[in-house]
C-alpha cells in the first residue's frame, strides 16, 4: 500500500515540478521516488498480509511480487526518456506525470480484492494510456492509434463491466474471497447468469492483453504510439493485465475451470497462430514486434489455461523475461530509427559493424523472445510448457512448439540483417543511459538463463 501512496504523490510532485520550470530535476525525481516505492513494495514480502479497506485491496505476495516487477520496467523505460520526450514536446512534466498515474492504476490492478477496484485500476491505466498513445498531437498515426485504443477500450470495458454486474447479481457480492465462496457453496447450483458473466470477463481481459480474436487494435495501437510509450504498454501493461486476469481466475473461477477452459485454450490457440503466422510477414520491426507479443500473450495463456500451483510462477518468470527483451528491443529501435530514419528489418543491416555493443545486446534480446537457452526467455517458456503438460496431452505442445519455430524464424532474420548483411553508413552511437538500460537487461536476461532459481522460486 505504501508503494502506491508513493506513486501517487510522486506523480502530483511531478506535475508541480514541470509548473515551476524544474525541467533537469523531473527525471532524477521520478527515478528516486520508483526507488523509493520499489523498496517499500519489497517491504512488504511475506508481511502476512490481508485484505484492507473493507477488502477492497490485498498487498500480498502476488501484489508485491508483480508490483515490484511492473515497476523496475518502467524505471528502465524512463532511463530511456532522458531526452526522448523533450524532441516530441516542451512540456515533458506532463508525460512522466501521467506514467506515473498510469503506473499507479496498475498498483490497484495487480492488488485488488474486490472488482470494483479492478475496474478503477484498470480505468486510471487506460485513461493515462489513451492520452499518451495520441501524445504526439501533430502525428496521424499518433492521433489513429489514440482513437483506436480509446474505442476498443471502452468496447471493452463496456463486456467487462457487464460481466462484473452479472456475477454481482448471482453472487451477490464484489468480494473476491465471498465470490469463491459462493461458487465453492453452490458446486450444481449456481446461477446461469454467472455463467455469463464468466465469459464476459474473459472477453473483455481478453481485449486488454491483446488475445485473439481481440487483438485487432494492437498492432495499429503500437506502431501509431511513440516508440517508448509503445514499449511501457508492451511490458508493463501486459504484465500488469495478466495480474489481473490470474488473480481473478485462480482465486474465484478455478473450480469451474471445465466450463471456462475450452474457451480460453481456442483463444490461445488463435493467439499463437495469429500472433506468429502475421509477423512472419511483416517488414517493418516495429510492426513485428507488436504482432510478436500478440503470440506471447497466447503463451502466457497457457498458465491459465492449465490453473495450477505452478500457474502464479509461470506466469512471473515469462512476464519478467519478456519485460527485460522488449526493453532492450524497443530502446535499440528508438536509435536507430533516430540514426538511420527508418524502422524496417534493412535498417538493421550492418550493425554488427557499425555498433557491436547495440548487436549483441539485440542479439541477446532476440534469442530470448524466441526461446533460446541460456536465456531468460527459455526459462519463461520451459515454465509454461510445464504447466501445461501437467493437465493436457502432448498435442498442446506440439501447437507450441510449432509456434515457437515460426518465432525462432522472424526473430532470427534480425540477427541475421545485423551480422550478415553489410551496408555502407556511419557508426551507429549509443548514449550513456541508453548503454547502461541495455547492459542491465542483457545481463539480467543472461543471469536469469543460467540461474534460473534466482526468481522461479518465489511462490
Amino acid at each position: 500500500m505504501n508503494s502506491l501512496i508513493v506513486i501517487s504523490i510522486l506523480a502530483i510532485v511531478v506535475l508541480y515540478l514541470g509548473l515551476f520550470k524544474a525541467k533537469n530535476a523531473l527525471l532524477p525525481v521520478t527515478i528516486i521516488g520508483l526507488l523509493g516505492a520499489l523498496v517499500l513494495a519489497i517491504m512488504e514480502w511475506n508481511s502476512g498480509a490481508s485484505a484492507i479497506y473493507s477488502g477492497m485491496m490485498l498487498f500480498d505476495n502476488f501484489a508485491v511480487a508483480f508490483s515490484s516487477l511492473t515497476i523496475v520496467s518502467t524505471l528502465l523505460i524512463l532511463l530511456l526518456s532522458k531526452t526522448y520526450f523533450e524532441k516530441i514536446s516542451e512540456n515533458v512534466a506532463e508525460y512522466y506525470t501521467i506514467i506515473l498515474f498510469a503506473l499507479a492504476g496498475i498498483i490497484v490492478m495487480v492488488s485488488y480484492h474486490n472488482l470494483t477496484m479492478l475496474f478503477v485500476g484498470l480505468e486510471i491505466m487506460s485513461v493515462s494510456l489513451y492520452i499518451l498513445a495520441g501524445i504526439k498531437k501533430r502525428d496521424f498515426a499518433s492521433n489513429e492509434a489514440a482513437l483506436k485504443y480509446f474505442l476498443m477500450g471502452a468496447f471493452s470495458t463496456g463486456f467487462l463491466l457487464f460481466g462484473i454486474a452479472l456475477i454481482y447479481g448471482s453472487s451477490h457480492a464484489f468480494d473476491l474471497g465471498l465470490i469463491a465462496q459462493y461458487v465453492t457453496s453452490h458446486p450444481t447450483g449456481i446461477d446461469p447468469m454467472f455463467y455469463v458473466g464468466i465469459v464476459l470477463m474473459i472477453v473483455g481481459l481478453s481485449f486488454k492483453i491483446g488475445a485473439a480474436p481481440f487483438h485487432f487494435w494492437t498492432p495499429d495501437v503500437y506502431e501509431g504510439s511513440p516508440t517508448l510509450i509503445t514499449a511501457f504498454m508492451s511490458t508493463v501493461v501486459k504484465t500488469a493485465a495478466f495480474a489481473a486476469f490470474l488473480r481473478l481466475f485462480a482465486m474465484c473461477f478455478a473450480p469451474l475451470a471445465d466450463f471456462w477452459m475450452p474457451t480460453l485454450l481456442i483463444i490461445t490457440i488463435l493467439t499463437l497462430f495469429i500472433g506468429n503466422l502475421t509477423a512472419l510477414y511483416q517488414t517493418n520491426f516495429k510492426r513485428m514486434l507488436s504482432f510478436s507479443s500478440i503470440s506471447h500473450a497466447g503463451y502466457m495463456l497457457f498458465a491459465i489455461v492449465a490453473l495450477g500451483s505452478t500457474s502464479i510462477n509461470s506466469v512471473f518468470v515469462y512476464a519478467a523475461a519478456y519485460s527485460l527483451a522488449s526493453i532492450i528491443a524497443f530502446a535499440v529501435l528508438i536509435l536507430v530509427k533516430e540514426q538511420t530514419g527508418g524502422e524496417s528489418f534493412d535498417s538493421f543491416n550492418g550493425m554488427g559493424r557499425r555498433n557491436p555493443f547495440l548487436a549483441f545486446v539485440l542479439s541477446t534480446a532476440m534469442l530470448s523472445l524466441a526461446g533460446i537457452p541460456l536465456t531468460a526467455g527459455f526459462i519463461g517458456k520451459f515454465f509454461m510448457f510445464s504447466t501445461a503438460l501437467q493437465q493436457y496431452h502432448t498435442w498442446l505442445i506440439v501447437l507450441a512448439i510449432i509456434n515457437a519455430m515460426m518465432g525462432i524464424f522472424y526473430y532470427f532474420r534480425v540477427i541475421v540483417a545485423m551480422y550478415s548483411k553489410d551496408v555502407e553508413g556511419k557508426e551507429l552511437t549509443t548514449p550513456g543511459y541508453y548503454q547502461l538500460v541495455l547492459s542491465l537487461s542483457a545481463a539480467a536476461i543472461i543471469i536469469l538463463g543460467v540461474y534460473p532459481s534466482l526468481i522461479t522460486n518465489f511462490f
